[in-house]
């Protein structure tokens, strides 16, 4: 497989890797430069089923609140992996003295993600 080819196939994990380097830093507006304009989002909370949000806007609006609640946010990864337009990370999300483990499944198009389905253990 040529390099270029490699390169194709790793976009969404590098897009998902940004993201979270973002999310990390608090950064909704790098977040959101990274979500498609119609990008599906649903949250692990509350259980059991979560929230989705959909579109930009409503995400960082999400985001934003997030960030206020929970103002030591952090997601660590601790694996990630994909081909093509998708990728799966295992995280464990902590905040304050508090943490819980789970797992994202996105989807980029264009180089965009268009959809993340977040799953937690608890």
């Amino acid at each position: 497989m040529s390099p270029i080819q490699m390169s194709k196939l790793e976009s969404a994990i590098r897009i998902v890797l940004e993201f979270n380097e973002a999310f990390n830093r608090h950064d909704v507006n790098g977040m959101k430069k990274l979500l498609s304009a119609d990008c599906v989002f649903e949250s692990t909370s509350p259980a059991p089923a979560g929230s989705v949000y959909t579109g930009k806007e409503s995400i960082a609006q999400y985001l934003r609140d997030l960030f206020v609640d929970s103002p030591q946010a952090r997601m660590e990864i601790e694996e990630a992996f994909g081909m093509g337009n998708r990728c799966v990370m295992r995280w464990k999300y902590s905040w304050g003295d508090g943490h819980v483990r789970g797992v994202d499944l996105f989807q980029v198009k264009e180089g965009l993600i268009s959809e993340r389905l977040s799953y937690s253990k608890g």
